[in-house]
């Protein structure tokens, strides 16, 4: 007897081989069987003629820390078929939180999690058994972010640590690891990840080497510095003797279309030399962050409170203004997607704001941030599908969305957030594998068992016997994103049931309520999940 049964389904199994016919009989939280099942007895049969069955999606690059604990039913990630989400990337994570970094979140972070919204961990094992507390509808395996544990040690103090603040954040990083992180992330875009040389990040990365942990990186550059950043990046997996994970691979800017090729070769290179680097991708010619991240790294330096004083001194902003490189912007391509007190502007270019204002767009810019205390999300459009197909077809490229899980109603459903929070996985299905850019089953591995194989989930990821009963179940002619980047707040279609630990999530494309996931830990070298 099974506890659910799904029959009469294409199965692609997550090893990129091609489907076959069979049914998956589930027990508790795992596979029990996969083969001929008809006739067998179940307490939940779901008919899948006419569908694919596939391993739940894992999204190798997610920012859901927070929000999951805001909306723990992460609908805009479960409606993909996500049922894993790797989360404490580019440089930020949840833990470890000081009671500092606590009373920064609690000032700066409430405008998109809500006044209400609770800060009540420290370690990296507080919040994972928060997690696991009340349930999530999806898994989250988290890494060590990079910027939070310089925060806790240094603030966002422009300079090298010293000789005891290198070895606080190696016990910070060290922590975590031994509580489950699977690696740790940094973010040389932001602040205070941006401050760290090289050899503070080996430093810590040789941490992650004693626990089988990975590297997983938002590069210095991904336009103008690209090869450099790319190369930094392999230098520091190949001398701490950790696996390096990119994190979003594109060339940002017109001017540097093209780059991914030359990118695409370094990687090759470093593998040839036997340094184990990869990379993941949203599947998309726009990209999404802070507006603060187009201001020079000496802007803030001292924090928020500190780039909030620069901004109203008129010294301070003629310095920003005059300087080149980040400020060279097509603000026409850049579009408001959060604003909390200017709704009014989202969906608009900082062009067109400029405009109704009556400013240069710098000035704008200035404004806005200073009026919205530096919490303003915009999505830049400045890719070349050229590039996104090019890195898309590379056998070293898993998919992930570089999104939180949100919601279209309540806090989680302000602003026009980028698409791919909604879209990424049916997009891959929908638009790339029609337009013959990746196989179907190729598609389905990217999501899947590579992903798995990357982070070192050991029962995750195929369609085997004994393995835990992750499984996503999609219409291959049907499924396809449905979020834009004017009306973003779209479910994907196409994606009718999805199944976490044994537990049906999504059924009929609804959400059934149901909360089984978990927050999964890594343990010892060769890691595996509890």
């Amino acid at each position: 007897m099974y506890d659910i049964l799904i029959e009469g389904g294409r199965v692609l199994d997550g090893t990129g081989n091609p489907w076959f016919w069979a049914d998956i009989g589930i027990v508790g939280d795992r596979i029990e069987a996969v083969g001929r099942l008809r006739g067998a007895g179940a307490d939940k049969r779901i008919d899948a003629k006419g569908l694919m069955v596939a391993p739940g999606f894992i999204d190798i690059h997610s920012h859901s820390d927070f929000t999951v604990l805001v909306d723990r039913r992460a609908e805009s990630k479960i409606t993909q078929g996500v049922t894993t989400e790797v989360v404490g990337n580019c440089g930020s994570s949840a833990a470890p939180m000081s009671p500092e970094v606590r009373a920064y979140r609690e000032k700066y972070m409430r405008a998109q999690l809500g006044e209400e919204f609770r800060f009540d961990w420290e370690s990296m094992e507080d919040y994972m058994n928060l997690i696991d507390r009340d349930g999530l509808s999806l898994n989250i395996a988290p890494l060590v972010g990079h910027g939070t544990v310089r925060q806790n040690v240094m603030g966002f103090e422009r300079r090298a640590p010293t000789d005891e603040e290198l070895e606080e954040m190696r016990r910070l990083v060290k922590d975590a690891m031994k509580d489950g992180a699977w690696g740790m992330s940094t973010g040389l875009i932001y602040p205070p990840s941006c401050y760290a040389g090289k050899e503070e990040i080996i430093e810590l990365a040789r941490v992650l080497a004693d626990y089988g942990g990975v590297y997983f990186t938002h590069i210095r550059g991904e336009g103008d510095t690209l090869f450099e950043a790319l190369n930094e990046a392999i230098e520091i997996g190949e001398r701490a003797g950790v696996p390096v994970e990119i994190a979003h691979l594109k060339a940002s800017g017109r001017r540097n279309w093209g780059k991914t090729a030359d990118a695409l070769r370094i990687i090759e290179e470093a593998r040839r030399r036997g340094v184990d680097v990869t990379f993941d991708q949203y599947p998309y010619t726009a990209s999404s962050t802070g507006l603060t991240a187009y201001l020079p790294d000496w802007a803030h330096e001292g924090g928020t409170d500190k780039l909030l004083e620069r901004l109203r001194d008129p010294e301070c902003r003629r310095r920003i203004a005059s300087e080149e490189g980040r400020l060279e912007r097509d603000w026409d391509a850049v579009m408001i997607a959060f604003a909390k007190n200017h709704p009014q502007y989202e969906g608009k270019t900082i062009m067109e704001v400029a405009k109704m204002e009556g400013k240069e767009p710098i000035e704008a810019v200035f404004d806005l941030l200073l009026s919205e205390e530096g919490q303003v999300n915009i999505v830049a459009h400045g890719l070349s599908e050229e590039d996104v197909r090019r890195v898309m077809r590379s056998p070293y490229m898993m998919v992930g969305s570089d999104g939180r899980a949100v919601s279209p109603r309540g806090i989680l459903g302000l602003g026009k957030p980028h698409p791919r929070y909604y879209g990424t996985f049916p997009r891959v299905l929908g638009h790339y594998v029609r337009e013959g850019v990746l196989t179907l089953q190729e598609a389905v591995r990217r999501m899947t068992s590579y992903p798995a194989q990357r982070l070192g989930l050991r029962d995750r990821g195929l369609l085997r016997e004994g393995f835990k009963a992750d499984i996503t179940i999609f219409d291959p002619e049907k499924v396809r994103d449905e979020a834009t980047f004017i009306d973003p707040h779209r479910f994907a279609s196409g994606i009718p049931y999805v199944i976490v630990n044994g537990v049906l999530v999504l059924e009929h494309s609804k959400h059934t309520g149901a909360l089984p996931g978990r927050a999964l830990r890594k343990m010892g070298a060769i890691g595996y999940s509890k």
